[in-house]
């Protein structure tokens, strides 16, 4: 290898090197401590009750401002809802949209599982919708 091939491959090193120091540390909790309800008190198809009363869990939490963070959890979730401009009961800020959505799905253990673990989703809260 020549020196100027030498020199090209360590610029490409530094360069994906500058990439990773600048993204965000990835967070490092489990995803099943994000989730502030028990999804275990659901049945199958993601209800919980009496059995004469049966009803979806609804459930919230914020994202940042962006179309690239309402389209992945709108392909993680087809039930969620952004609600921009409304802090919820969990207290979105004025630059963090408001997601709702709700347990009554195929694969809602699995849904919350993913979106519990974006990082920039910090917490996943139960909606009561007041």
């Amino acid at each position: 290898m020549n020196i100027r091939a030498t020199w090209a491959m360590l610029g490409v090193v530094v360069s994906i090197c500058s990439a990773c120091a600048d993204s965000p540390p990835a967070d490092r909790s489990p995803p099943a401590d994000r989730i502030g309800f028990d999804p275990s008190t659901l049945n199958e198809q993601g209800l919980y009750g009496p059995a004469d009363g049966l009803r979806a869990l609804s459930y919230e939490y914020c994202i940042p401002e962006g179309r690239a963070y309402a389209d992945e959890v709108a392909t993680i979730d087809p039930t969620a809802e952004i609600h921009p401009g409304s802090p919820g009961r969990i207290g979105c800020s004025d630059d963090e949209p408001l997601v709702t959505g709700n347990t009554h799905q195929p694969n809602f253990r699995d849904i919350l599982s993913r979106l519990a673990g974006r990082p920039y989703v910090g917490r996943i809260e139960q909606s009561f919708f007041e």
